[in-house]
């Protein structure tokens, strides 16, 4: 085994200790049959993988779908709302909670459910305690190998769970569910605000649609249009011109990216100089510190020699290239990764610009021998079209308070999340009861 056994003490009155298998049936998912493949076409079927699996719940901007001719043959491993998912295969342990409207969504074979689930738990307490520091330790004692951990069906059916009476499980349940939804909340706005963001970008930048409008004759001066406010009619040529890169609006330049940006590419200091514990810089060093938007903090460095500053890029330039976040505090950055700003300093410009180029990133990805990997060189030789400095401040303007609104989300979610992981083993032991749960929660206005 991997772990030691959990020791439940000192339990409050009422409560119980009952193993899932007491309560509940454990079902594992399936694999598609050979010679199958997903699809991203929406069908009556979603398939729902591990990196499906966030903050327990279904992140769904990259679901994949079931044929539908495939899906009789695994119609029989489904999952509904009244489930509990959990990871059994390499990342062992994520757990949470599908959604009403992906009854019947396939699982996969890494996973499996948690089902008829007995009246007396709640299936919303269960998760919550299997995401708890001591459901994670139930967890992974019971998980096997190192290379690549599994957790077999059966372990999961003799993981222990105290459970409280039902209306304080509910409670529990309640309490830490508003903090979730709260969370939620925060991630869907700050998604339709990063798309809002994008797409004036793309229309800009990209399509040139103010310049095709004004050929058209759509968009007049002193007239306003979607995404395209009076006072910035002057700033957008009303041609299209031949360059290297294809049609380009006229007066517009094609240069390289060292032409617009500063880039400074990261370096790893010895080993010896990192830690977790806080000491030093913030250090990232790719994907692996990347979330949405913002990276987290995981390992720190005492002796940084590469650095980022508030609000630059950060783009990873190894294995894989082109993944972006944006530094929300000075950092340090190992060699997996560069920071980017453009010369005026805008921010938001920077970010949607890298966000622009995958395509050439994902070049540089697929180029490696070994793994994909950008150098200095070939990162400042890149060559795209450049707009005029005012347009680029015209832009930020309008793209920065989304972009200051998206950081005071994921701040604030940052700052639940946490509150709900210390609030959780509390609950779950009963060192901390619900109405004094609910006390701390009033009292900072949650």
């Amino acid at each position: 085994m991997a772990g030691e056994y959990v020791r439940f003490e000192a339990l409050p009155v009422g409560w119980t200790i009952q193993r899932v298998g007491d309560f509940a049936e454990v079902k594992g998912g399936k694999r598609l049959p050979a010679g199958t493949s997903l699809t991203e076409k929406r069908t009556a079927h979603p398939y729902l993988r591990i990196v499906d699996f966030r903050d327990g719940r279904i992140d769904r901007s990259n679901l994949m779908f079931v044929p539908d001719d495939v899906f009789p043959k695994i119609s029989r491993y489904t999952i509904s709302s009244k489930d509990v998912w959990i990871s059994i295969v390499g990342t062992v342990g994520l757990v949470g909670l599908i959604d009403e409207d992906l009854d019947g969504a396939n699982l996969t074979e890494n996973a499996a459910k948690i089902c008829h689930i007995a009246s007396h738990v709640d299936k919303t307490y269960l998760a919550l305690f299997l995401r708890s520091k001591y459901g994670r330790e139930e967890i992974q004692a019971r998980t096997v190998g190192s290379t690549q951990p599994k957790l077999a069906l059966f372990r999961i059916e003799d993981i222990r769970v105290p459970l409280p009476p039902l209306p304080e499980q509910r409670a529990i349940a309640h309490i830490l569910g508003t903090l979730d939804d709260k969370i939620e909340l925060n991630r869907k706005q700050n998604e339709t605000l990063e798309a809002m963001a994008r797409a004036l970008f793309k229309a800009w930048f990209v399509d040139f649609e103010p310049v095709r409008a004004k050929m058209e004759g759509r968009w007049q001066r002193g007239l306003s249009l979607p995404g395209l406010p009076a006072h910035l009619y002057d700033l957008f040529p009303d041609r299209l011109v031949e360059s290297e890169l294809g049609k380009i609006p006229e007066g517009w330049e094609v240069t390289a990216i060292d032409g617009e940006f500063d880039v400074t590419m990261g370096q790893s200091p010895p080993g010896s100089t990192y830690n977790e514990t806080g000491d030093g810089l913030p250090f990232y060093q790719g994907r692996a510190d990347f979330e949405f938007r913002f990276p987290k903090r995981r390992v720190y460095c005492t002796a940084p020699t590469r650095f980022a500053k508030k609000g630059d890029t950060l783009v990873s330039v190894r294995a894989p290239v082109g993944d972006i976040n944006m530094a929300s505090e000075d950092c340090a950055i190992g060699r997996g990764v560069a920071a980017v700003r453009h010369k005026t300093g805008c921010r938001s410009y920077t970010y949607q610009f890298m966000n622009s180029i995958s395509d050439v990133f994902a070049r540089f990805d697929s180029e490696g021998t070994v793994f994909g990997s950008i150098g200095k060189k070939d990162f400042h030789a890149i060559t795209h079209v450049r707009p005029s400095h005012d347009l680029v401040l015209a832009y930020e303007g309008l793209a920065a308070p989304l972009d200051d609104q998206i950081e005071r989300n994921e701040r604030e979610s940052r700052y639940l999340a946490q509150l709900r992981d210390t609030l959780l083993p509390k609950l779950i032991s009963g060192e901390l009861r619900v109405h004094d749960a609910e006390r701390f929660l009033k009292e900072r206005g949650l």
